[in-house]
């Protein structure tokens, strides 16, 4: 076998690769004497089918096995003995011309093809230590405890009923009939119906119109359902409803105590208390982490400025452009109508998708010199977590589908890869933890939220289906480029 580079510029590589006609004759001589002795032909004694006469009949299928094993074998030796690693599977080329390719099938001509792939660039990391984050801390209060539980417990409150109008918090029993131009629709329709106003069980500015009313009371009024309805037929749609208050009732004081605890299933109020605290402070150490996470990635980013294999690129910004566009879509949206332009949107998605291959890249050099693993107890229960979102009739179908698609398993695989090597670095950097306030904590929140966590740099104004499309992809994907 002749193995010669024919272009090596920055991560490009493309080695051409010879094997000889004689070198696929005798593969193909081993195998048909091998087949000789185990094939079952009729006329044929076993064990003396002669082996011209299997080379006519299975001769071009044997090679042609052959000819795939050179290919598979060839392109993870070479790219193994040369010391690259290949950012994606390498592209081979080699003849399309029929009879070339008959006479190479037949052992009369030598194989020749080509491998043209992109290397992984080499990355020395830095000290760790010369990077500083500062960490926004925040302390629940006892209030804000309480203040959950009460939440929490509306399922449990009681309600006596009153003589007076309806207020605000108050539950109002009533009957009503919706109409569409006049005519009942299905689903509009209902009696004794319990309606807390101000618990949005309605659409938009029905509960409203409940205010100030007492039982025996009987009202006509009109409400647009929203443009995003979930029942087509009502989207958008302007309906009347005709009411009638069958019964009025205020919510009675929730106290907490161990009663309180008890019909919420536990066994005392401070046990429901500790519970709650713990809730919250996951809930608020989660955005803690996400902030800290963001300012590890923005220095990574600015410390880590390389040349990252464009095929990876080419394949983030197409996952990104993809879930881009179909949001948009999906919202009736366009590009117009977010104060950018498609070209713009482009420009600004090919930059995310250059920086988030490079994080990738140095996450997964981190992790590797780390020696951070996902263990299979955790790539298990990341599957099953994933399996139990769809309805019980498709789990099976989606367990089958992972466990026999490595690629997709792979990115289950990613993410938990990623907040491991994250978790690593904390652990590194210089962090300095910062005590804030509730506001300070979650103020511009939303915002940050919206936009993607590894980008710094934004044109003027971006469509709220980018922005979340981008951080969602940046979460789970980010390692995972690292791995291709």
């Amino acid at each position: 076998m002749q193995v010669s580079e024919i272009l090596n510029s920055g991560l490009k590589r493309e080695i051409k690769v010879i094997v000889p006609a004689q070198d696929l004759e005798n593969r193909l001589m081993e195998r048909l004497q091998d087949a000789a002795t185990k094939v079952r032909l009729k006329g044929f004694r076993p064990g003396k089918v002669p082996v011209q006469h299997l080379r006519r009949v299975y001769g071009k299928s044997m090679m042609a096995e052959i000819v795939n094993e050179i290919l598979t074998e060839t392109s993870r030796n070479i790219i193994s003995e040369r010391g690259e690693k290949a950012a994606m599977q390498p592209e081979v080329k080699m003849t399309e011309d029929e009879k070339e390719a008959e006479k190479i099938l037949s052992g009369a001509a030598d194989f020749e093809f080509s491998l043209s792939y992109e290397v992984i660039p080499t990355i020395e990391l830095k000290d760790f230590s010369e990077i500083k984050i500062t960490r926004p801390v925040y302390d629940v209060t006892d209030e804000e405890v309480d203040e959950q539980i009460k939440r929490i417990a509306e399922s449990t409150r009681t309600y006596s009923e009153k003589d007076g109008k309806a207020e605000k918090g108050d539950k109002v029993t009533i009957d009503y009939v919706g109409k569409l131009d006049g005519e009942p629709f299905e689903g509009g329709s209902a009696e004794d119906s319990d309606v807390v106003i101000g618990f949005g069980q309605f659409i938009p500015g029905f509960e409203e119109e409940l205010i100030g009313l007492k039982a025996g009371d009987k009202k006509t009024f009109k409400i647009k359902f929203p443009d995003n309805y979930a029942a087509a037929h009502l989207a958008g749609k302007e309906a009347e409803f005709d009411i009638t208050v069958k019964k009025v009732a205020s919510g009675d004081e929730i106290e907490i105590n161990d009663a309180l605890a008890e019909k919420l299933g536990l066994e005392s109020a401070e046990k429901l208390r500790e519970i709650v605290r713990g809730q919250l402070e996951s809930q608020f150490g989660s955005v803690t982490r996400q902030k800290a996470k963001r300012q590890l990635l923005d220095a990574l980013d600015e410390a880590y400025k390389f040349e990252a294999p464009s095929k990876l690129i080419e394949a983030e910004f197409n996952n990104i452009w993809t879930q881009v566009t179909r949001e948009l879509e999906q919202a009736g949206r366009t590009f117009e109508d977010e104060d950018t332009t498609e070209e713009a949107a482009r420009e600004e998605y090919q930059r995310l998708a250059e920086r988030r291959v490079r994080l990738g890249l140095v996450l997964a050099q981190i992790g590797e010199e780390a020696g951070v693993q996902v263990s299979e107890d955790e790539l298990q229960r990341a599957l099953f977590d994933t399996i139990r979102r769809f309805p019980a009739d498709q789990q099976q179908q989606v367990f089958e589908f992972y466990r026999q698609n490595p690629q997709a398993l792979a990115g289950i695989r990613a993410p938990i890869y990623e907040e491991k090597v994250v978790d690593h670095l904390l652990t590194k950097v210089n962090v300095t933890d910062n005590k804030v306030t509730r506001e300070e904590l979650l103020a511009d929140d939303e915002e940050e939220e919206a936009k993607p966590a590894e980008a710094k740099e934004k044109p003027a104004k971006k469509a709220p289906a980018k922005k979340k499309s981008s951080k969602k992809a940046e979460e789970k994907s980010e390692e995972k480029e690292g791995e291709a």
